[in-house]
């Protein structure tokens, strides 16, 4: 046993299995209590000692997997985190010290590996060996499929893809686990050239062909999965495997129910295909007419045009060739009158006109009822259609504008009072992941209540908060390290509230937290890093001062939920430092002031702060009377109070033709403020979007709550960016500063604008969900908007058909009145020149606007309509200028 511990603590992994095979199982039991030890021995080193635990952590792992005597002990010591490393595991040594097990033994320990999702992925060698050795069935998990795959695609160098198919005895299985994984992995998914010989699809149904795979269990599986839906970049997979498959008439027959369902509720691509299969059944008299109807009845009613025009082009061809079916499918037509589009509107009832003679009065009654749903624009010529007979409007009675409630901020929690709530805050908080990927009110509270809660204990009792802490926080990378200086070092800036955390541990030296606290700001050119650089210098200021001068507490903590500071609050706090002598620090009470709420604050609040007698507690009553001018823009109605200015303050025009808006230099900033936040001062903001990885810190909207503007003009150019490139999530801050405090003015307006034309839906939701809210709480200039949207169409930044996709999604929500607003004010800037693409749909949704009620009375932008309107045609721009001229007119 001696020798096998010998060869454990030398890192010959490969004198192991030799070396257990004589051993009898109660051998086996004493060396695995050693084994134990001696892994609680090496798990203690510190992160110093990487190379001496990296040539022990195979040997260890090998020579205790081959001691183990249950199957689930044995799987728990193969799945140790600290017994496990990034190059994968010893499979063919791990396979021979487990093959002396009973076959049941080592199907129970495929199985369990197979069923851990942390590890199985890299595990699937050892489990197709295991499973070889115990000769039983594959488990098919989804972490094990991506092992598969990625076992096949490293085997590709040597072996093509289609030949290592038909050699690998676990094809059959783990091929059916790509239908059930969450995602599809992503060199089964990619191929730039259908033709290569790694084509997924192509070889899958080859093999199929072969009978190597089932061809009826891959097609149901396919089917199944597309049915099923999923992300959208895994759907095109099975959509080219299914193409590739080239079913025959007879499949398509037996899987009715199946295109039936992705009709009706699959992603728009899956519909499509179905559609096609359908529209084939339907011609040669396969899918009954009740069929036809059931499926037209879904499909009618989805958000893509083009699957809406094409289903009533198929039931047009339907009705020609049986004109007896128009009984059954001119209802399920009829329908389509309340179809939000009018050229839907339009197509449905010319249909129903044509064939409207071959069904009975039951029928036509019906049919004459559904065209209440029809725009007003069509129901003069559904009149004709129904034989003169009045198409009945639907009385909604008077309009009433829907709008979200007003967001009212709340009173933040005060720091945990004991040391035990501080601690498990901490530890909560550090299990979330420590500062969110994106802004999260919630977080960004979390984040200032554990830093306040930090300062204060480590104020009274250090000594008993590091001890507090020291085991909740042993899990921490950086507690690894011996000493400050290694941390110092070698570990680089913690992040968030762990550099507190640290020094409050002492393992950051005061020497290092002095040079970092003491390094000057650095230079920037975009958003990211200047508010970034906030956040990092009040931590680098609280980290050092709670090693040699601890405050209280802190005065920026935030009172609201948004991040702003009450005034009177903060009299408070000052007249608190005042009594207990404490001097304020810089950066800290910095951050206090641009967060402090300063609109209709109170002249009490005002002398109170003057009253103090403290240079901080003038700089206060100045700031809330402003005296002092705020960091960030300057109205246009504000005095130079003899500074320099540059920078108009309104629109500035950047490269490459995007629309920003300016800022005026603050020398205040400079004279008054830390360095880290001079660029609050600068003459003009960043005029490009940054292209540097993420720091995480996402607490932006926490350092300007109360000056939304300025944040809007910094964050501007990523928005921006997001409009014309692919870049995603540009558009999160605009819900956030429609609840901040402050002026919302030309940046705020001009951030919405950029949102409502993002090129990703998701982001336009975010820019809909501020106008709304800026709406709810009477901030929006609806009409101003409208112009800034128009002069950005002009110049060509934005694209037309997103914001009139943005603008339905707005109306939809029952703010017509808010959307014509908008809308209303942008036509009449952009019926000067229509050809710009996606007017058509603008007129649409501002014709839906009108048509509910909430527009009354004539409009300027009329004569501009009618000049469109007497073209003719039957151009959407046309039809839509047509539909809004006759709503506005009645």
């Amino acid at each position: 046993m001696s020798e096998l511990l010998d060869a454990v603590r030398a890192g010959r992994v490969e004198d192991v299995p030799g070396l257990l095979k004589p051993l009898t199982a109660r051998e086996r039991a004493a060396g695995l209590r050693e084994l134990k030890a001696l892994r609680a021995e090496v798990r203690d080193q510190p992160w110093t000692r990487w190379r001496e635990r990296r040539r022990l952590r195979d040997a260890l792992l090998v020579a205790g997997a081959g001691c183990q005597r249950g199957a689930a002990s044995a799987v728990a010591w193969l799945g140790a985190a600290d017994l496990r490393g990034g190059d994968g595991l010893p499979d063919a040594l791990l396979a021979e010290v487990l093959s002396y097990q009973e076959p049941a033994w080592l199907a129970e320990v495929a199985h369990r590996l197979a069923g851990r999702p942390s590890t199985a992925r890299e595990d699937y060698p050892l489990v197709a060996a295991l499973v070889r050795l115990a000769g039983c069935p594959m488990p098919v998990t989804d972490a094990l499929t991506r092992g598969w795959v990625d076992a096949i695609a490293m085997s590709e160098s040597t072996t093509p893809l289609a030949s290592g198919l038909r050699a690998d005895p676990q094809a059959r299985e783990m091929v059916f686990g790509l239908f059930e994984v969450a995602e599809v992995p992503f060199v089964v998914e990619w191929r730039p050239d259908p033709g290569e010989a790694g084509d997924w699809p192509g070889v899958l149904a080859t093999l199929a062909g072969e009978g190597v795979l089932e061809r009826d269990t891959l097609v149901a599986a396919c089917l199944a999965r597309l049915l099923r839906g999923g992300r959208p970049r895994d759907l095109p997979f099975f959509l080219k495997l299914l193409r590739r498959l080239e079913l025959t008439g007879e499949e398509e027959r037996a899987h009715v129910a199946d295109w039936i369902g992705m009709v009706s509720d699959g992603a728009s691509t899956v519909a499509a295909l179905a559609q096609e299969v359908l529209a084939r059944l339907a011609r040669s008299g396969a899918l009954p007419a009740a069929a036809l109807a059931d499926v037209s009845g879904s499909a009618l009613f989805r958000p893509e045009k083009k699957l809406v025009k094409a289903q009533l082009v198929l039931l047009g061809k339907v009705l020609r060739s049986d004109p007896a079916a128009a009984g059954v499918l001119l209802p399920v037509v009829g329908e389509a009158f309340g179809h939000e589009d009018t050229d839907v509107q339009d197509r449905a009832l010319k249909l129903v006109a044509r064939h409207l003679p071959a069904v009975d009065a039951d029928v036509r009654s019906a049919l004459a009822a559904a065209a209440a749903g029809l725009s007003p624009v069509h129901r003069a010529r559904a009149a004709g259609v129904f034989g003169g007979q009045a198409v009945p409007v639907a009385d909604a009675g008077p309009y009433e504008e829907i709008l979200p409630p007003v967001p009212r901020p709340v009173l933040v929690a005060p720091a945990a009072a004991s040391l035990a709530g501080l601690v498990e805050e901490m530890a909560a908080f550090g299990r979330a992941g420590g500062e969110p990927g994106a802004y999260d009110p919630a977080g960004m509270i979390a984040f200032e209540r554990l830093l306040d809660g930090l300062v204060r204990h480590a104020h009274t009792d250090r000594a008993g908060l590091a001890d507090a802490l020291r085991d909740p926080l042993a899990d921490r990378w950086w507690r690894k390290y011996e000493g400050p200086g290694d941390l110092d070092f070698r570990a680089g800036p913690l992040p968030g509230v762990d550099r507190v955390a640290a020094a409050v541990l002492e393992q950051l030296s005061v020497r290092a937290l002095w040079d970092a606290n003491a390094r000057p700001a650095r230079s920037a050119c975009c958003a990211d890093t200047e508010l970034d650089g906030v956040v990092e210098a009040r931590l680098r200021e609280i980290a050092y001062l709670v090693r040699t001068r601890s405050l209280p507490f802190l005065l920026a903590t935030p009172t609201w939920s948004t991040g702003a500071v009450d005034p009177d609050v903060l009299v408070e706090r000052l007249r608190t430092y005042q009594r207990l002598c404490a001097a304020p620090a810089p950066v800290d009470f910095a951050q206090a002031l641009v967060r402090v709420r300063r609109e209709g604050t109170d002249p009490a609040t005002v002398r109170a702060a003057a009253a103090l007698g403290t240079t901080e507690g003038d700089r206060l009553a100045a700031w809330l009377a402003g005296k002092t001018p705020a960091p960030g823009l300057k109205r246009a109605d504000e005095p130079a109070d003899g500074e320099r200015s540059e920078g108009a303050y309104g629109w500035s025009r950047s490269a490459p033709g995007r629309l920003l808006v300016g800022t005026r230099q603050r020398l205040v900033v400079r004279r008054d403020f830390p360095p880290a936040f001079h660029w609050l001062g600068r003459a003009s903001a960043p005029s490009r979007a940054c292209h540097h990885w993420s720091t995480g810190v996402t607490h932006w909207p926490g350092v300007l709550p109360e000056d939304r503007e300025t944040l809007a003009a910094w964050l501007l150019p990523g928005i921006a960016a997001g409009v014309e490139g692919d870049r995603r999530a540009e558009t999160w801050w605009l819900p956030v500063v429609a609840e901040a405090g402050g002026p919302a003015g030309p940046a705020v307006r001009l951030g919405i604008a950029y949102g409502l034309a993002a090129r990703h839906p998701r982001d336009r939701l975010s820019a809909v969900d501020a106008l709304l809210v800026l709406a709810a709480r009477g901030q929006l200039d609806g009409p101003q908007l409208g112009l800034d949207m128009a002069m950005l169409a002009i110049s060509g930044t934005v694209k037309l058909n997103r914001v009139a996709d943005s603008a339905r999604t707005a109306a939809a929500t029952g703010a017509y009145r808010t959307v014509w607003s908008v809308l209303g004010a942008a036509l009449s800037g952009l019926l000067t020149d229509t050809s710009r693409p996606g007017l058509g749909d603008l007129l649409s949704v501002a014709a839906e606007c009108v048509e509910s009620g909430a527009v009354t009375g004539e409009d300027p932008v009329i004569p501009a309509l009618a000049a469109v309107a007497q073209r003719g045609g039957s151009s959407r721009l046309t039809t839509q200028a047509a539909r809004l001229l006759t709503a506005l007119r009645q």
